[in-house]
């Protein structure tokens, strides 16, 4: 008796769970739909501001100057490794 009791009860909680996890998914969507749009609308009107007032436009970044020391370089632990003979 005490074992059907306890399946019943492990039952019960895992329903539970899986209609929280559902609820917790779709209000994850919704956030996540959401902050696509708002990053639209964001991207859009900054374009319209750009072509009503280019005077204000962000310049375009300084090209990086070439360090006078020569740079590194990966190499993968692969081509290091001894092959077997």
């Amino acid at each position: 008796m005490v074992l059907w009791s306890v399946t019943a009860l492990a039952l019960a909680l895992a329903a539970i769970a899986l209609l929280l996890v559902r609820r917790q998914a779709r209000r994850l969507e919704t956030l996540n739909q959401s902050y696509w749009e708002l990053r639209y609308d964001y991207t859009r009107l900054r374009s319209q501001v750009a072509r009503l007032d280019p005077g204000d436009a962000p310049a375009a970044a300084p090209e990086p100057v070439a360090a006078s020391t020569p740079s590194m370089t990966f190499v993968p632990l692969s081509s290091i490794r001894k092959k077997d003979s």
